[in-house]
């Protein structure tokens, strides 16, 4: 049998341009920064894993700085010379040694995962319980120019087969920003689904006045208008919007989606394996949402293909993730991380084939980007 054991666990820091700038309600990014974790098996089986954040700190308290040093300097000692296939006994280590810090440790979880599904020649989906689907819908992120251009870009974007665009709110005053998105989504009605994000920056009573207003001008989907420790808050708009409420900052353990499951906060669970440590706690949330009836959607850190080829695994082999998915980080991209690209057709991201997440990383390429 191939020596699982671990011999050795590199990091690499990346920073890969984007094709055009992209915003969130409280910063922005031309580049997206990226850690690269490299778990190296005795038996000459590797496994890669990533570590990302949208834009920066400001949305999981880390940066990709701070994981390569929690990887390096305490994650590291725990995983030498341990079976790649201990995952949940290297998990219950890591979390013995550093609370939190769930960026980190996906990167390594996922890398684990990869490790020991290439070690038996196997997708890593067979390791989460094997198919539901083998591509999942991809809605598109529109920028944050004016209403025009936005529209333009949206219905340019339908010749690629995206049906579904998502509009960032929050960091214009609150009038001005509905007015925004009400103009694009009046030119996207019959033709499109428009559904926008908050990025937690409305308060209750802003999101109460304002919300029913773009309900009204056809936007299908409200993420997150509240902070994530509100879910009270977001149960109650939720129960007063007619369209509805996705919990993304609010949902980030399955404790979480057990808590927002009984309050009944959201209509739509955004699934990341980024913010919630990894695919096996991830694949716990999505089975928790489906015992409760809440459909969920593969949402994302602007993933680099790595990241992105282990969301689609995960969202492939969840039955729950029946809301699409937002996995288009590959394509905001403007350097390709891997020897094979990932197939976005149709509108429709789908399931690499090959052992472990599909896709192997472009060593000429990394080196490249790599920070000096």
């Amino acid at each position: 049998m191939t020596d699982l054991a671990i011999d050795r666990v590199e990091t690499v820091l990346l920073d890969v341009p984007l094709r055009r700038a992209h915003r969130f309600a409280r910063t922005g990014m031309a580049a997206q920064p990226v850690l690269l974790v490299f778990v190296h098996t005795r038996g000459g089986a590797v496994g890669t894993g990533e570590g990302v954040v949208p834009g920066g700190p400001w949305w999981g308290g880390e940066s990709v700085e701070t994981m390569a040093l929690v990887v390096e300097r305490y994650f590291t000692p725990v995983l030498l010379g341990r079976p790649v296939d201990d995952i949940a006994g290297i998990l219950r280590d890591l979390g013995d040694v550093v609370a939190a810090n769930l960026y980190a440790k996906v990167a390594v979880e996922v890398a684990l995962h990869d490790a020991w599904a290439r070690a038996l020649g196997v997708p890593l989906h067979t390791l989460l319980g094997g198919l539901a689907r083998r591509s999942v819908p991809v809605t598109w992120a529109l920028g944050t120019e004016p209403a025009p251009v936005v529209a333009d870009e949206a219905l340019a974007m339908l010749d690629a087969g995206h049906r579904s665009f998502k509009l960032k709110m929050g960091a214009l005053d609150p009038a001005d920003d509905v007015a925004r998105v009400c103009a694009v989504a009046e030119k996207l009605v019959g033709v499109a689904s428009v559904r926008v994000d908050l990025n937690a920056r409305w308060d209750l009573l802003t999101s109460l006045k304002y919300l029913p207003r773009l309900a009204g001008a056809g936007v299908e989907l409200v993420e997150q208008p509240v902070p994530g420790a509100e879910a009270e808050a977001l149960a109650e708009i939720n129960r007063a919007l007619p369209i509805p409420v996705m919990a993304d900052e609010s949902l980030r353990t399955p404790a979480d989606a057990l808590r927002l499951a009984r309050l009944r906060a959201a209509d739509v669970f955004s699934l990341k394996t980024t913010k919630s440590g990894g695919l096996r706690a991830t694949r716990a949330i999505a089975e928790i949402a489906a015992a409760a009836g809440i459909p969920c959607h593969a949402g994302t850190s602007i993933e680099s293909p790595v990241g992105t080829a282990a969301s689609l695994q995960l969202a492939c082999a969840a039955p729950s993730v029946t809301w699409g998915s937002e996995l288009f980080g590959p394509l905001l991209m403007s350097e390709e991380l891997v020897t094979t690209p990932l197939r976005y057709e149709g509108g429709e991201l789908h399931l690499p084939d090959g052992p472990g997440l599909g896709v192997e990383p472009d060593r000429t390429a990394v080196r490249r980007l790599e920070r000096r």
